[in-house]
C-alpha cells in the first residue's frame, strides 16, 4: 500500500503540473487575442515554474531511505561557550525549518551547555522526504564573529558537529 500510494502521490503531483503548464498556454493564448493581462499570465507561469521545481526536486531523492523521517544530532566542538551557543543557534534553525515544512519536531535528548547554549541535542523530525533533505547537512559547521561571550571583543570561529540519520517510527 505505501508504494501504491507514492506512486500514486508521484502521478498526481506530475498531473498537477500538467494543469498549470496547460493553464499557462490558455492564458498566454488570451493575452495574444488581447483579452488577457501580462500579470495573469505572469502570474501562472510562477504556479507552473515552482510545481515543475517541486517535482524536479523530488526525483532527486530517488534512495528508498530518502522518504524517511530523520533523527538529527548537534554537538558543540571546539570553542566553549561560544561552540554552545553556535549550537543552539543550529537547534532552533533547524526548529524553525521544521515547522516552515510542516513536519514533526521533537527533541529526544538534551544536554545544556555550562553558561549558555546546548552541548549536545537528539531531534527527531517527522515528516515525508525529512531525511532526503537532511542528509547534505552531515558534518562540521563553523561560525566567525564577534562574540558576545569575550570581554575583549574579538572575533572568535565555533564548531558544532551535525549528523542526520534515517529514522522510521514503528507503531
Amino acid at each position: 500500500m505505501k508504494v501504491l500510494k507514492g506512486h500514486k502521490k508521484w502521478v498526481d503531483q506530475t498531473k498537477s503540473a500538467e494543469n498549470a503548464v496547460e493553464e499557462l498556454e490558455v492564458l498566454f493564448e488570451f493575452l495574444k487575442d488581447g483579452e488577457g493581462t501580462e500579470e495573469d499570465v505572469e502570474n501562472q507561469y510562477n504556479i507552473a515554474i515552482d510545481e515543475l521545481d517541486e517535482i524536479e526536486f523530488k526525483s532527486t531523492l530517488n534512495k528508498p531511505e530518502d522518504e524517511l523521517s530523520c533523527l538529527l544530532e548537534i554537538n558543540a566542538g571546539a570553542g566553549g561557550t561560544e561552540s554552545c551557543d553556535w549550537s543552539e543557534m543550529l537547534f532552533r534553525m533547524y526548529k524553525m525549518w521544521a515547522d516552515r515544512k510542516g513536519f514533526k519536531f521533537s527533541v529526544l535528548n538534551q544536554q545544556d551547555g555550562d553558561v549558555a547554549g546546548i552541548k549536545s541535542v537528539e531531534i527527531e523530525i517527522n515528516g515525508e522526504y525529512a531525511y532526503g533533505l537532511l542528509k547534505g547537512e552531515n558534518g562540521v559547521h563553523r561560525l566567525v564573529r564577534v562574540s558576545p561571550f569575550n570581554a575583549q571583543g574579538k572575533r572568535m570561529t565555533s564548531f558544532s558537529a551535525v549528523f542526520s540519520h534515517p529514522w522510521w517510527m514503528i507503531p
